[in-house]
């Protein structure tokens, strides 16, 4: 039993029909949502301050500071604005094993208790964080001449954005019937 290979000759017409075959995947941007771009942005001013930050500490031996400030900044707002993406995918941490062994209905109601406890939680949240504003917003950041209450409002915008998709995500598990923590697999595409 021979393993050696056998090729056959492809012409040059055979190559160039196979790239005419393959259809080009249609590039769909609907799939993100507003605090997707949100994030996205304030992640490249992020990345951009990083980065001269790096070339003006290695390449010119003179960091400028505030840079070091403005990508702290610029972190705490991809991270909570981001969450919001999180939740709108139920994309957060979850321990669904319970789920498995629960009877329906009873799975079916922790679940929506979870959703409830989500919700009232992102709303205490965005209560602290108004409180906070009102306290320390007037606060300037260290290395520029710049109020802190743009991070704050940020958080704020974050939770406001979790709360009102964590809305949404109970209102689609009440419509559908089930969550991800029920059928983790409708959710990762395999289930059928």
């Amino acid at each position: 039993m021979s393993t050696a290979e056998i090729h056959r000759q492809i012409t040059a017409d055979e190559i160039a029909h196979t790239f005419e075959e393959e259809a080009t995947p249609k590039v769909d941007l609907g799939i993100y949502a507003f605090e997707d771009w949100v994030a996205l942005a304030i992640f490249w001013v992020m990345a951009l301050a990083v980065f001269l930050q790096f070339f003006t500490r290695y390449v010119l031996n003179d960091s400028y500071a505030w840079t070091e400030e403005i990508a702290t900044y610029c972190l705490i707002g991809v991270v909570f604005i981001g969450a919001s993406m999180c939740v709108r995918l139920s994309r957060h941490i979850q321990v669904d094993l319970i789920y498995r062994y629960l009877p329906h209905l009873v799975a079916r109601g922790l679940s929506t208790v979870i959703d409830l406890i989500r919700i009232a939680f992102f709303g205490y949240a965005i209560k602290l964080v108004w409180v906070y504003i009102q306290i320390i917003g007037d606060e300037s950041m260290t290395t520029i001449n710049l109020p802190k209450d743009y991070v704050y409002y940020a958080v704020l915008a974050g939770f406001v954005l979790m709360f009102v998709r964590s809305v949404q995500v109970a209102l689609q598990h009440l419509r559908q019937g089930y969550s991800i923590l029920e059928r983790p697999g409708a959710y990762d595409g395999f289930e059928g």
